[in-house]
């Protein structure tokens, strides 16, 4: 690679100190808690849905899944679908909904506030139980996005693989620890530009490497036919029930990630979430279907017999293979913004978790503005230090973890959040039993194997999570009126 090309290290320099700018930018303009976590609910819809879909995507968008089809081929596509039809009803049914309902709950600015305010919790436990699920799943998610820079790092520049993770890390903990949300989001806009022109382009231009879309499809189908099978394995056989289940139930994720709720929390109205949602399912519709052609392009195109995790480099070599160094040093600045982009919303999110939830909760209950402030700074670097020991591995799949955290966050919050949305006889000892029954089926399906248990298991543990709750809500007594009426004003 042209690791030392510099052109390529100088474009490198100026993204990394853009946004070091917005962070300073927005330094000054961060007054209290709310303006930190949640930008003050006033921020508009082109920069809620690109900085939505960005901080969804992460590197996995440009690493993780262009990985997968460059081993599985077209098998890659439920994936794809079933992210896709996630993302659209996400926006369409919840995020609406939720935005006007967490501002009538008390102005909650946090998942855990708003469930302990939907649910008149005053024993707190709630808020405490879902602010221990934000830091457990979050840790194994920021992770991910570590890993995925270390690797970015480590190719284009050859650095060792601890190094390019330092590197990264300090970067995103920067401007996050800076300007707080409205950082994150400003920057998440830029870099879902950003993600979205490198996505479609370089594909493009790499069909040139073996003939033209034709001539990537007839050598894609010389390697192996199978690639070009949506309902194969690459061995020829079908691929079972499980398989597709476990890759649509991807779609199920969406309704319980807290960085991408929050973005539904933070727009400026209601009636923005319209226009947002237009924007926000061509990104991702066209986004997803691009990145699994950049897996086949560059399996066509470029001689790597990649194996395994080394898979999710294909994208970084496709783009040295293709465009020049200035190109490729935006481009490859395109992977940075996906990586950062989904880490320092992350890392916001379990900040304010630790802030809000717990600190101001548990310790601190008078704590001022601007203590508790500083309070999510502070937790913004000991998150990221966490998460970076946990990524230091660097045989670690992107992949792998972001499979593991997103079906946690799916299946633990998910349903809490969809039925207190929707269905008003849901109880406090529902939502709490839905949310141990969802994050603790979680954890102990993923450390089991064979059969049944190779099903995705965010499917099983969104629906035990959906019959706790209902359970649990017809057992003990009915809402108070209070709660009912305030679920009925929500329109």
């Amino acid at each position: 690679m042209a690791s030392q090309n510099p052109v390529i290290i100088v474009t490198f320099i100026i993204y990394l100190l853009f946004m070091m700018g917005v962070g300073a930018f927005f330094y000054r303009r961060t007054n209290n808690i709310s303006d930190y976590i949640l930008g003050g609910r006033k921020v508009n819809y082109w920069v809620t849905s690109l900085s939505a879909q960005a901080s969804d995507m992460s590197g996995w968008l440009l690493m993780g899944l262009p990985g997968f089809a460059y081993l599985a081929g077209l098998e890659a596509v439920w994936i794809a679908l079933g992210l896709a039809v996630g993302t659209w009803v996400n926006w369409k049914y919840v995020a609406r909904r939720l935005r006007i309902y967490t501002e009538l709950a008390g102005d909650a600015i946090t998942l855990p506030d708003y469930f302990e305010n939907r649910f008149r919790d005053k024993t707190k436990v709630l808020r405490i139980v879902s602010s221990i699920f934000i830091l457990v799943f979050f840790l194994i998610y920021t992770s991910s996005g570590f890993v995925a820079g270390a690797k970015l790092f480590s190719s284009v520049f050859g650095l060792p693989y601890q190094t390019g993770l330092m590197v990264g890390v300090l970067v995103i903990i920067g401007y996050t620890f800076l300007g707080g949300y409205m950082a994150v989001s400003w920057t998440d806009f830029f870099q879902g530009i950003l993600m979205f022109i490198a996505v479609t382009l370089v594909p493009i231009i790499g069909f040139r490497l073996s003939g033209g879309l034709g001539g990537t499809i007839a050598t894609v189908r010389s390697i192996n036919p199978e690639l070009l099978n949506a309902f194969t394995t690459t061995a020829g056989a079908p691929i079972g029930w499980i398989a597709i289940v476990s890759s649509l139930a991807w779609g199920l994720g969406y309704f319980g990630q807290p960085h991408i709720l929050a973005r539904f929390m933070g727009i400026k109205n209601a009636d923005d979430v319209k226009p947002a949602r237009l924007i926000a399912t061509i990104w991702v519709v066209v986004s997803l279907a691009f990145a699994v052609v950049i897996g086949l392009v560059g399996l066509a195109g470029l001689d790597l017999g990649f194996e395994g995790a080394d898979s999710e480099r294909v994208f970084i070599y496709l783009i040295d293979a293709v465009v020049p160094p200035l190109l490729a040093g935006i481009f490859l600045s395109a992977i940075l913004a996906a990586i950062m982009s989904t880490a320092d919303s992350q890392l916001l999110v379990t900040s304010s978790a630790l802030t809000e939830d717990l600190y101001a909760v548990l310790l601190r209950n008078k704590a001022s503005q601007k203590e508790l402030v500083w309070i999510s700074r502070i937790s913004v670097i000991v998150v990221a230090i966490v998460a970076m020991l946990i990524a230091f591995d660097p045989n670690s799949s992107v992949l792998g973890l972001v499979s593991y955290a997103w079906g946690g966050f799916g299946a633990t919050f998910g349903p809490i959040v969809v039925l207190s949305l929707f269905w008003k006889r849901m109880t406090r000892n529902g939502a709490l039993a839905g949310l141990l029954a969802g994050g603790i089926t979680v954890l102990v399906w993923k450390n089991l194997s064979g059969g049944i248990f190779d099903l995705y298991e965010i499917v099983p543990g969104f629906v035990f999570s959906l019959i706790a709750i209902v359970v649990f809500s017809y057992v003990g007594d009915t809402p108070a009126q209070e709660i009912v009426d305030e679920f009925e004003s929500v329109d």
